[in-house]
């Protein structure tokens, strides 16, 4: 199978994904905490089985399988979702992955008691079909009753403001020195914006050197996404921010009928 374009995207940054984090390790720790404090309170004390359909190289995924959640990963990266079923391993964590487009997801109805689509993963797709097909993938694999957790960048402030760039990020990681940033510029709709990823990493001979990575992305505004939620089928979508979370982009919270 040709390798998409967005799937090549993540997997030439697999390696080195940790770098966005000033500290990966701690980010694990904290982000995981976050959901698993949504996940019990809405579903209860107890373990859950828990799909991350866009793990990447598992910061979310990792996080929760160290509370003792059952989780699967999917992503469209091989050399993502690789990387995330060693990272766990090498935390003595089980967790089995999968390279998978999350609008078909290859689960048999009602799998799980959530799905996690974090990291502003869902905003990739451009266009109100594809958005429409995860979502509906994502409500098909859950549970009657199941939870719905998906987060993206505040889109409702950023589309109004319409930054042109983010700040430069610096990370101490093995000994080695690195600085990430992004520039940012925006299509004539105001919604789409194409994306450049610097990563500046030191060498062993003190000099940098420079990778770019280069995506596209749909900045949907929170009624956006809660309307293409419902037309998915997915009931009572919600937001709740950072502030009540602890996790560190707004999250839609959705239900399976």
């Amino acid at each position: 199978m040709t390798q998409s374009p967005l799937g090549r995207f993540y997997d030439d940054f697999a390696a080195d994904y940790h770098l966005v984090y000033a500290d990966w390790d701690a980010s694990l720790a904290r982000q995981g905490a976050a959901l698993d404090a949504l996940i019990r309170t809405r579903l209860g004390d107890r373990p859950a089985e828990v799909l991350d359909c866009a793990c990447g190289i598992g910061t979310q995924a990792i996080g929760l399988a160290a509370l003792g959640h059952h989780v699967t990963g999917t992503d469209l990266s091989p050399a993502s979702v690789a990387r995330a079923t060693a990272e766990a391993a090498q935390r003595g964590l089980r967790l089995p992955t999968a390279a998978a487009d999350m609008r078909g997801l290859p689960f048999t109805d009602g799998r799980f008691d959530v799905v996690v689509c974090a990291d502003n993963a869902l905003p990739h797709l451009l266009s109100a079909g594809d958005v429409r097909a995860a979502l509906g993938e994502m409500r098909r694999v859950l549970r009657p009753g199941g939870l719905l957790l998906v987060s993206t960048r505040p889109y409702d402030e950023l589309r109004r403001a319409r930054p042109t760039s983010t700040p430069p990020q610096t990370t101490e990681y093995g000994g080695a020195r690195s600085v990430v940033f992004q520039l940012w510029q925006w299509h004539e709709d105001g919604e789409r914006y194409d994306l450049e990823l610097f990563r500046l990493l030191r060498d062993t001979t003190g000099q940098w050197q420079v990778a770019v990575h280069r995506s596209t992305y749909w900045s949907l505004t929170r009624d956006q996404l809660s309307g293409f939620a419902v037309d998915a089928g997915l009931a009572d979508p919600g937001w709740a921010q950072p502030a009540e979370t602890g996790f560190f982009q707004p999250l839609l919270i959705a239900r399976a009928p």
